[in-house]
């Protein structure tokens, strides 16, 4: 739910003295126009590169709209959680996918965005250190050709490009955006209308601007003051309206919670221009939702893939009761350099085992091996 006590482009500072932002209404939530709760309903929110999930359904291991896969790859294990098991690893411009060929909802599914370190051994072993939801992980993938290390530049290569390509999916405040009164245009970014004489209602008084539309994002840049600016992707908005305000009648747009939840403002004379600015962004925001771009390119040195033999193949899905579930995934839990626990006695074993890491048994543990049914 968003507070809707407006910050417009939040408070800034100018020589020392703080700006507060500028309240245009006391509304407790803006109203969503009807055809963003379409939207809302339609294309749900992107979650493949922000989180880690563990034996997901084969719905969320099928690309979204915008994904797309980079590389496929046969003999891959999950060295960590599924020693000898062998499976296939897919990476697409938003995350790392691992599934068992035996069983397909043994799988994981780990979004670029989660990635702490990245790197390779000599042995043929891909590590990945993620976190998420305030628990770090640590996979290890291994080739089982012993001659290729196709996984480890396919996935370092890709997560390279997307690291590169945040300003797509990501709000940027003063960033280096303008070049000499110019826009500097991204790949595969169109400009689609230039609006000068745009007020940003960040302050009492307002700063004049010129307003840009493209294809992939919304930016807005000072006259006076090339630094002053904003450049907000459409994968970041969550409502665009018009509304009354001191001003007069104010251009409002609302970022998502993940952005910020940033509310900013903007006026431009007449309000028939208004109006048509209005209308011009929400047909493109229309576009870009039902295709949108993320920005990242991969120049694939291998065979390229057939998109359409991606994750789709004929497998049968049985369905799971939540307690078939366990936390299994405790096993990836990451402990950086820590001494080998003690030993212990497993009664059910007769044997003695190293103490399993805090949160897990031996119980859970077995559950990682499928069995037949």
């Amino acid at each position: 739910m968003y507070t809707y006590v407006c910050i417009f482009f939040h408070g800034r500072y100018d020589n020392g003295t703080y700006n507060p932002p500028v309240k245009i209404s006391e509304q407790q939530e803006p109203d969503i126009p009807f055809f963003l709760k379409a939207f809302l309903n339609i294309y749900p929110k992107m979650w493949q590169d922000n989180q880690v999930k563990f034996d997901v359904s084969l719905s969320q291991m099928e690309m979204r709209s915008g994904e797309y896969l980079i590389d496929k790859l046969d003999m891959i294990e999950d060295t960590k959680g599924n020693s000898g098991d062998r499976g296939r690893l897919l990476v697409t411009n938003l995350r790392i996918m691992w599934h068992s060929i035996a069983y397909p909802r043994v799988n994981l599914s780990i979004g670029f965005n989660t990635f702490d370190n990245l790197f390779g051994t000599t042995t043929q072993a891909l590590y990945v250190l993620t976190s998420y939801k305030n628990c770090r992980y640590e996979f290890i993938f291994s080739n089982m050709n012993n001659r290729s290390s196709r996984h480890y530049t396919s996935v370092m290569g890709v997560y390279r490009a997307y690291v590169s390509s945040k300003i797509y999916r990501e709000i940027k405040l003063r960033a280096g955006i303008i070049l000499n009164g110019r826009l500097s245009i991204l790949p595969q970014e169109i400009i689609e209308l230039t609006t000068a004489g745009v007020w940003n209602l960040s302050t009492d008084q307002g700063n004049v601007g010129t307003f840009i539309i493209s294809n992939v994002r919304i930016v807005w840049y000072a006259e006076m003051n090339e630094q002053f600016n904003v450049s907000m992707p459409y994968l970041t908005i969550n409502s665009i309206n018009i509304r009354s305000s001191k001003f007069g009648p104010t251009l409002v747009i609302t970022t998502t919670e993940s952005s910020g939840s940033f509310i900013l403002g903007f006026r431009v004379d007449p309000s028939e221009e208004l109006r048509f600015l209005h209308s011009k962004i929400t047909s493109i925001y229309e576009t870009y939702s039902k295709s949108p771009i993320f920005g990242v390119e991969y120049t694939f040195e291998h065979e390229s893939i057939d998109q359409a033999e991606v994750v789709t193949e004929q497998i049968t899905e049985t369905d799971i009761t939540e307690d078939e579930i366990s936390n299994v995934f405790s096993v990836y839990f990451s402990e950086g350099e820590v001494k080998q626990r003690k030993p212990m006695l497993a009664q059910n074993l007769g044997l003695s085992v190293e103490e399993p890491k805090e949160g897990s048994t031996l119980e859970m543990l077995w559950e990682l091996f499928p069995t037949n049914k």
